[in-house]
């Protein structure tokens, strides 16, 4: 079973699994990593998730203000014995969920093309592909997603 943990980026799990999910990226997005690399500083990041399976860390999620009425969902990472078993959606719902706690009913996030599995992992969790915002505006290789969390009436 898995269990899941709220930090903040400081907890030296969250550093541990960032550190893997950094080297992982840097080979997927080549000569484009110090592009992205630049804008997934952990240093702003305030909710951080954290799941646990038999007390050994195995996945990380983090949430940013993107707006007042706005998180963005950042360092999504599964380790890879982990994969293919449905993490990756729990800690996603588990992010959403402190997302709508915090009062913040809209989560958008970006992915890179090189990354098939993450833009898998959202487009079947409802995220529906936006235009790029930000500053992944005009970069071909980055996708945009964003999912409302709750229909208001």
């Amino acid at each position: 079973m898995i269990q899941f943990t709220r930090a903040t980026a400081t907890h030296v799990d969250f550093i541990k699994l960032v550190q893997l999910l950094d080297a992982d990226l840097k080979i997927r997005d080549g000569d484009d990593h110090d592009f992205y690399h630049q804008f997934n500083g952990i240093e702003n990041l305030p909710y951080v998730v954290l799941a646990y399976k038999d007390d050994v860390v195995i996945a990380c999620g983090a949430l940013k203000e993107y707006n007042t009425q706005t998180f963005e969902i950042k360092r999504m990472y599964v380790s890879e014995s982990q994969r293919g078993r449905g993490v990756a959606s729990e800690l996603l719902e588990e992010l959403e969920a402190w997302s709508m706690e915090r009062g913040v009913y809209k989560c958008v996030l970006e992915t890179g093309i090189n990354q098939p599995e993450a833009i898998g992992l959202y487009r079947k969790n409802h995220y529906v592909q936006i235009e790029n915002y930000g500053q992944y505006k005009g970069v071909d290789a980055s996708l945009c997603f964003e999912k409302i969390l709750v229909q208001t009436i």
